[in-house]
């Protein structure tokens, strides 16, 4: 199958907006049932206790309340499950690599210890949510508090308390990816630099927060489930081990959801309390978390520390690199190797670098669980490696573009076998256009006429610094993805996927797939996701998949619908197939205008109470799948300009470049779309935004009045670039988008800001760039002597 052309590359409005934007969406909130009841969580006030008793009997006794329910009255069903949760890594990683990893174990509520502040250890159930909020507070838990593991270091100490009590440490993962011989390419090195950079825990705080509701069904013994989740089928999977109930008596629905950025692409103990207490009340239930327990008990992500060390000779040529990182996994490393391998992965970048060796170590504390959050381990990729490079540069005397220019991949190497694994253990190949980009990027930032002009302002008293940040991002990996297309009497094609959509434009790019691949009108496509019973074969949306992987599963469906309904039509119409063409819906006979018919006077003929089967069999439908043979990598460059003021500690950026190469871009418009909405949430990121727990694993930022969101009033000018080279990895020919914005923004920013703050002695070694970090940074360079100011 080749791409499809025509509709693929317009810049076609986002045919959902409309709906949208005038209130048509309807998401779990929206969602109610007669006679529905109420659940609220009572979630504990300690990070690690015992609970020695739970007494709920005031609380049940109150009025409209309907019962109250412990781990002890789940039985059963309070788990564990140890799968679909927590996913093991890939054949050929584990061959490859050998990771060393502790399977992890899920439970709807705590038994008999809490792990993190905001554990759920207790349900209500009332016929009104204000009613099962205050009974929360008649339930007495008697608690023994245990000693507190709240950081990396007090985790690994010898004799550490356990965060799992039946490990022998607090290890949670452990590997080692190598690549050439990297002791001697650091013994035959003109410089090494060593950097600690330390990447800070954050949360992702989409509009809607998480919702389920669940209906049982008497006549099937199942139920249906509404969910804001990214994974509706992983959801399914996960109800159907806990329930004991065949999958096909389960329905799992996920609505319009108000973002995820995934945060919403792992079960949760709510998703699956939800179903169980409905079928043990035998009435529909509901649950919305608030935003403070969206603090406390949606995962969050990051913080990592990487001790990296570069060896490079006189002229900045990179002969190899080591980086030891260490990842804060909380108290549970539910998603096993996918940020801390995207990480190491993602490390060497879109750079020639000859030897490597990266060691990873998951350790659990008594926080929160970390997990995928948009980019999911490439960010801290990128900032390590990048902040690095800006180290090196400045220790040899290079300027940063120079430095990257010497070492990054060009077009004589594509492609470029970087001589490790990616995460689904084949190849790690680049394809990708990384020089054009920093070029575009180089360009489109004024860095030739830049210094000059930071020299001059300097002297009035003003701070200018430049930053650049290469990256690459491996997306759409696997499982497979399948897709349904079906020509309606009406005329009308219906595209039915698994994977749903939180804002990404789905319907608007899988019609246009849909269109250019059978010959439809893209208004005459209409798309259905994220239902379990439309389409029970599929994953989910993340890792930037959705184009890539449902794409071309869409693409594919409706190539072979083509066939079929060519077929079906010179059955009709007595013509060869080969004199026939679908054109904006309408079959056409080649040298015969207006011999024709429609799609939709097609399936008339043949479809549903017609008598007749036709060459194509009964309706016109196929449903097929596609998995993807090897992960393609876009690439990308971002540069930013910033101005600090050395007063204020304020940081105004000034512009900022993107400039990105996704392959095929479907329609520009949304690609677009994405990269500016990775963006802010980057900046958001670098400038803002920052978990932080004290020593008794209490969050200190958890709530909107500590914890910073960009505004629209914060977005700088910004210059978008796209770069298109092709990729064999898919049909399509595409390459993924939605994290791309995200991952280089934070190295970006940061360069920038050390670049300005250089001439002071002073350099960030993580973000969020706030006010107070800056002044305090100024002020302990100010504080050392000057030999000492400009130490890398």
């Amino acid at each position: 199958m080749t791409a499809p052309a025509g509709i693929i590359g317009q810049r076609l409005k986002r045919v959902e907006d409309r709906r949208l934007v005038m209130g048509g969406g309807a998401y779990v909130d929206d969602i109610h049932v007669a006679g529905e009841l109420h659940l609220a969580v009572l979630r504990s006030p300690f990070a690690h206790a015992r609970i020695n008793s739970i007494a709920a009997e005031r609380a049940r006794q109150m009025p409209g309340v309907v019962n109250v329910f412990t781990a002890a009255d789940l039985g059963a069903r309070n788990g564990p499950i140890p799968s679909p949760v927590w996913a093991p890594p890939a054949l050929g990683l584990v061959e490859r690599v050998a990771p060393f990893l502790q399977p992890e174990l899920m439970h709807v509520l705590a038994r008999d210890r809490v792990r993190h502040a905001g554990e759920a250890i207790a349900a209500v159930v009332a016929t009104d949510r204000y009613v099962a909020e205050d009974a929360l507070a008649e339930i007495e838990v008697d608690y023994e508090p245990l000693t507190v593991v709240s950081d990396i270091d007090a985790a690994l100490e010898p004799g550490a308390p356990l965060v799992n009590e039946d490990w022998p440490d607090n290890v949670a993962a452990r590997f080692v990816v190598e690549k050439g011989d990297v002791d001697a390419a650091f013994r035959a090195a003109d410089r090494v630099v060593t950097a600690r950079l330390t990447i800070p825990r954050s949360t992702l705080t989409p509009i809607e927060n998480r919702g389920v509701v669940a209906e049982p069904d008497r006549r099937s013994g199942g139920l249906t489930v509404w969910s804001s989740t990214q994974q509706p089928h992983y959801l399914h999977r996960a109800l159907e081990e806990l329930l004991g109930i065949p999958g096909d008596a389960i329905r799992v629905v996920a609505p319009d959801v108000g973002g995820g950025f995934g945060v919403k692409s792992m079960v949760y103990p709510e998703e699956l309390l939800v179903p169980v207490l409905a079928l043990a009340l035998g009435r529909a239930v509901r649950w919305t978390d608030t935003r403070r327990e969206n603090f406390v008990s949606a995962v969050h992500s990051r913080d990592q520390r990487h001790d990296i060390e570069l060896a490079l000779r006189a002229d900045g040529t990179l002969l190899g690199l080591r980086d030891r990182f260490v990842v804060d996994a909380g108290c549970s490393n539910i998603e096993g190797l996918v940020c801390p391998y995207n990480t190491a992965a993602h490390l060497p970048g879109p750079y020639r670098i000859p030897a490597l060796r990266i060691e990873s170590l998951t350790v659990l504390t008594n926080k929160v669980p970390n997990a995928a959050h948009r980019g999911a381990g490439r960010p801290e990729a990128v900032f390590a490696l990048e902040g690095a490079l800006d180290v090196a540069a400045e220790a040899l005397g290079l300027d940063g573009v120079e430095l990257r220019r010497r070492n990054i991949v060009g077009p004589a190497d594509l492609p470029y076998d970087v001589g490790i694994p990616y995460r689904d253990g084949k190849p790690l190949v680049l394809d990708g256009d990384s020089l054009g980009c920093l070029e575009d990027a180089v360009e489109a930032i004024g860095w030739s006429g830049f210094r000059a002009r930071q020299d001059e302002l300097r002297l009035a008293g003003r701070y200018l610094g430049l930053g650049f940040a290469s990256y690459i991002e491996g997306s759409g990996i696997g499982p497979y993805e399948s897709a349904h297309v079906r020509v309606h009497p009406s005329g009308r094609v219906v595209v039915t996927v698994a994977a749903p959509s939180q804002g990404q434009g789905h319907e608007t790019t899988l019609a246009q797939i849909c269109a250019a691949s059978l010959g439809a009108r893209v208004q005459d496509v209409r798309v259905i996701q994220g239902d379990t019973a439309a389409l029970p074969f599929g994953t989910g949306t993340f890792d930037s998949r959705t184009a890539i992987v449902v794409g071309n599963a869409v693409a594919v469906a409706s190539a072979q619908l083509k066939e079929k309904v060519l077929a079906a039509a010179a059955d009709a119409l007595e013509v060869s197939p080969l004199d026939l063409d679908v054109v904006d819906g309408r079959i056409e006979v080649a040298g015969s205008p207006g011999a024709g018919l429609t799609l939709g006077q097609l399936a008339t003929r043949i479809g549903p109470g017609t008598g007749r089967l036709g060459a194509a069999g009964p309706g016109l439908e196929v449903h097929s799948g596609y998995e993807l043979p090897s992960i393609p990598f876009s690439t990308g460059a971002h540069a930013c300009i910033v101005e600090v003021d050395t007063e204020t500690g304020e940081v105004r950026i000034e512009h900022y470049v993107v400039v990105h190469d996704s392959g095929r871009l479907i329609n520009p418009l949304i690609v677009e779309g994405q990269l500016m909405g990775g963006l802010v949430q980057g900046l958001g990121g670098a400038l803002l935004e920052e978990l932080v727990y004290d020593e008794d694993g209490q969050l200190r930022s958890g709530t909107f009045m500590d914890y910073g969101l960009p505004r629209s009033t914060d977005i700088p000018r910004v210059t978008l670039l796209h770069r298109e080279s092709a990729t064999a990895s898919n049909p399509l020919q595409v390459k993924g988008v939605g994290e791309s914005g995200v991952i280089p923004v934070a190295a970006a920013v940061v360069g920038a800001v050390n670049d300005a703050l250089r001439p002071l002695g002073a350099r960030l070694a993580t973000y969020p760039v706030t006010v107070d970090r800056v002044l305090t940074l100024l002020a302990d360079a100010a504080a050392r002597p000057v030999a000492e100011r400009v130490a890398v």
